[in-house]
């Protein structure tokens, strides 16, 4: 007899309600944890079997998918716009850890890849580069603004110059702007 368990999780900042059914559907057990690593790892380590698990990608995903990988035979991260089922009927954390538990054992998911952590340091700092050049274009309008909105005329490029910042300091006049643009 296949002693394999499927695990449905629903995932949330606080809490995550798990369901776990065995390979004939029968559902074997329901829980709410904990999202904190100690939590999860300590049910998973109560499940004496071939544990499959699922959850829908999301923020958690990826600290979910290296924190459960060692522990159980198969992770599989679905893509929840791809999963019809979990719409049908009653949606609750319970209800969808089941339905999202019972797609598992029925191979009816549509996978997210998640296996590589290798890019993960590269993404990391890409998305580190993109918001930092946002802040700065960000930064280098709002100075700009603050000059035109005193008609102060700052075309190019000099009024970043770090050279040039008192010259541009003593254009305005008062105190309140003068303190924003030093802050800029």
């Amino acid at each position: 007899m296949d002693k394999a368990k499927y695990v449905g999780m629903d995932v949330h900042k606080e809490t995550t309600a798990v369901a776990v059914v065995d390979s004939t559907g029968k559902l074997v057990k329901e829980s709410i944890l904990e999202t904190k690593a100690s939590a999860i790892l300590e049910f998973f380590l109560g499940l004496r079997a071939n544990v499959h698990v699922t959850f829908e990608e999301g923020t958690w995903a990826a600290w979910l998918y290296d924190l459960l990988k060692p522990h159980v035979t198969n992770v599989v991260v679905c893509n929840p716009r791809k999963n019809a089922p979990l719409n049908d009927g009653n949606n609750g954390d319970e209800t969808d850890a089941r339905k999202l538990a019972e797609l598992l054992r029925g191979n009816f998911l549509s996978t997210v890849y998640h296996g590589e952590t290798g890019t993960r340091t590269l993404k990391e700092l890409t998305r580190s580069y993109i918001a930092i050049s946002k802040d700065l274009v960000r930064v280098m309008n709002r100075i700009k603004a603050l000059y035109r909105g005193r008609g102060i005329a700052c075309a190019g490029t000099l009024v970043y110059a770090p050279r040039h910042r008192s010259e541009w300091l003593d254009r305005i006049t008062d105190a309140g702007g003068r303190r924003r643009a030093e802050i800029f």
